[in-house]
């Protein structure tokens, strides 16, 4: 029964957007859907790379730039590995050494070296705060935990160029992973923890083993990510808490966290769960779920302001105190 009320891949969602939200957001869940993707053999990696160049293409042709988003980003490194860095307008003052670290999301593959666009809740500008997105190393040639040690590079880099509590970390969707499992490692490192972290739809789960990934299969635009995460992995398990940080252990002084995620989002039950986690670990945590939200942004919709409200106001509050 559930398979006959799947819409085609490609055709648009399975279901009529809900009269509850904007017009703008029902739009948005009309228009065209990607087709599922066919990935390649594990053990292929020309074919992979050639995978990833026509999407990241793909990408630009739709004209998501760092120049379109608005933002003025630098290349830079830190402890080695590059970055992408946005410069707020504070020079003095302790405001002036606040920065946000962003891991950009793309499964995992995509969006990275000259395509890498810093996906953040809001802009620079907004936060008027110095923003750092790692261009971090990815598969098929760096697997993990190339990526995670990249990331977490940085963040020691940043934790004693600026302070602990002036840093929070924040990454969307495969972002969201990495950041989640670089504080496990770094809780596990001793290194101090940030002021807040920003979880927007993490793909904290890389097993897929949440009922959502059933419930909303062929229902959001993003479908099952389980070759990539299989390549991402390179033989490690993936309950691995680095690999999948829904399994990790938040005990011990865990920051603040913001979780966000939709009931249209394939990666709701990473959202759920992880805040169900977080609380039996004492850990300070908001969960914020949007009406019809599929993984992402509506991208133009009055909903997404209203993300980036609820973004802007809790990383306000980790840096108050």
């Amino acid at each position: 029964m559930a398979s006959e009320l799947l819409g085609e891949r490609g055709s648009g969602p399975a279901f009529p957007p809900p009269k509850s939200i904007s017009a703008e957001a029902q739009q948005a869940l009309l228009g065209q859907w990607p087709a599922a993707l066919s990935y390649p053999d594990l053990h292929d990696r020309e074919a992979w790379r050639a995978l990833i160049r026509d999407y990241n293409e793909s990408l630009r042709r739709l004209g998501l730039s760092n120049e379109a988003c608005g933002q003025s980003l630098t290349r830079e490194a830190l402890a080695g590995v590059p970055v992408g860095v946005i410069r707020s307008t504070l020079t003095e003052g302790d405001k002036a050494r606040r920065v946000y670290l962003d891991i950009h999301g793309g499964a995992l593959i995509y969006l990275g070296g000259d395509c890498l666009v810093p996906l953040l809740p809001l802009s620079a500008s907004v936060l008027d705060v110095d923003v750092v997105s790692v261009d971090y190393r990815m598969p098929p040639d760096h697997p993990y935990p190339a990526g995670l040690e990249d990331c977490l590079a940085v963040y020691r880099a940043l934790v004693e160029e600026r302070g602990a509590e002036n840093i929070v970390v924040g990454g969307s969707s495969a972002g969201g992973n990495l950041a989640l499992a670089l504080l496990l490692k770094a809780k596990d490192e001793g290194v101090s923890m940030p002021a807040g972290l920003v979880l927007l739809s993490p793909e904290a789960d890389l097993t897929e083993s949440g009922d959502s990934f059933q419930v909303l299969a062929g229902i959001d635009r993003m479908a099952s990510l389980m070759p990539v995460n299989l390549l991402y992995a390179a033989g490690a398990p993936l309950t691995d808490p680095y690999v999948s940080p829904l399994f990790g252990d938040f005990s011990g002084g865990f920051p603040p966290t913001f979780i966000q995620s939709g009931t249209r989002d394939l990666f709701l039950s990473n959202a759920v769960r992880l805040h169900r986690a977080l609380r039996r670990a004492k850990v300070q945590a908001e969960l914020h779920v949007w009406e019809a939200l599929p993984h992402g942004k509506f991208f133009g919709a009055p909903e997404d302001l209203e993300i980036d409200d609820e973004v802007r106001g809790f990383i306000e509050r980790c840096w108050s105190g």
